[in-house]
């Protein structure tokens, strides 16, 4: 299985090369990350301004809707237009909508960037029960962390950014990323939505943290299992377990640590066979700081 959808590291558009000094004075040239405003648009009301990478809007504007929702699985959407020149995105629905009250509760939540959640964070999650079918073997795990970790990405190109996958068994499908997690997470949404992808045989990994916010986002897409490089928050896990919801962190190398929905992993893999992840696939340093690392 080949991956779908991922970001182009030498899309122009998507960074930028500045001067500047390092620590010892030197003069250095480096890439850095390039953030847009991006407002959003439901029919005729406005609903936020995103900063964003905006390699993929539409996507973006979709999921946003979906995970606040402000849009259903089941709704008709007549249309999705982007006006670069503008930074505008508009959905149209074929029912009408008034998300006027919605829009006056706001919660920040804890995803980077400052994500903001609209209306009752946790509207329509009490009862959600995630199916039992799926299971995630450790072989799948150990080798699609690997594929992650190798896949050529913004983050290693200029850093700053936070990156998303969906996947199936041990194969990502589509790659997102951005400058917040939230919209990696809204961006593989809304691909979800437009290609009616079905989530119940789905990973989702996360290069964030395992928040309310994550857990929230990743129950309301139905996939059933999340996995990340990152750790956990105690409502994250309670929230997880709630909604039956496999939810695994800490995944470096040969370890990780499942904190809810356990009964899912298939313990197959044999550990003396699995390497310890190389310093070249870390993904907390840009290009530069790995060439420095290398250098030292």
């Amino acid at each position: 299985m080949s991956l779908r959808v991922q970001p182009d590291p030498t899309d122009p558009r998507l960074t930028r090369r500045l001067t500047g000094l390092d620590q010892t004075g030197r003069a250095i040239e480096t890439s850095v990350t390039v953030e847009r405003p991006l407002t959003l648009y439901l029919n005729g009301q406005e609903i936020v301004t995103m900063m964003t990478i905006l390699d993929r809007p539409e996507e973006l504007a979709l999921g946003y809707l979906l995970n606040q929702g402000m849009l259903r699985r089941a709704d008709r959407v007549t249309g999705v237009e982007y006006d670069e020149d503008l930074a505008v995105v508009v959905v149209r629905t074929e029912a009408k909508t008034d998300f006027e009250a919605k829009l006056r509760k706001k919660t920040l939540t804890s995803g980077c960037a400052q994500g903001t959640a609209f209306g009752d964070l946790m509207e329509d999650f009490a009862g959600v029960r995630l199916p039992e079918a799926a299971q995630l073997r450790t072989s799948w795990l150990y080798r699609l962390l690997h594929r992650i970790n190798t896949l050529p990405s913004l983050y290693l190109e200029a850093g700053a950014i936070h990156g998303c996958a969906l996947c199936r068994e041990d194969e990502p499908i589509v790659y997102m990323e951005d400058v917040g997690r939230h919209n990696a997470v809204d961006k593989i949404a809304g691909w979800m939505f437009r290609e009616q992808e079905a989530p119940e045989d789905k990973i989702f990994y996360t290069t964030g943290r395992l928040t309310s916010e994550m857990v929230i986002k990743t129950v309301r897409m139905g996939i059933p299992i999340l996995l990340s490089r990152s750790g956990f928050t105690a409502w994250g896990v309670e929230l997880a377990r709630e909604a039956n919801l496999t939810l695994i962190g800490r995944c470096k190398g040969k370890r990780f640590m499942a904190l809810a929905g356990e009964q899912r992993l298939v313990f197959d893999a044999d550990l003396a066979h699995v390497p310890e992840e190389s310093a070249k696939h870390w993904r907390k340093n840009s290009a530069e700081a790995m060439g420095a690392a290398d250098a030292g």
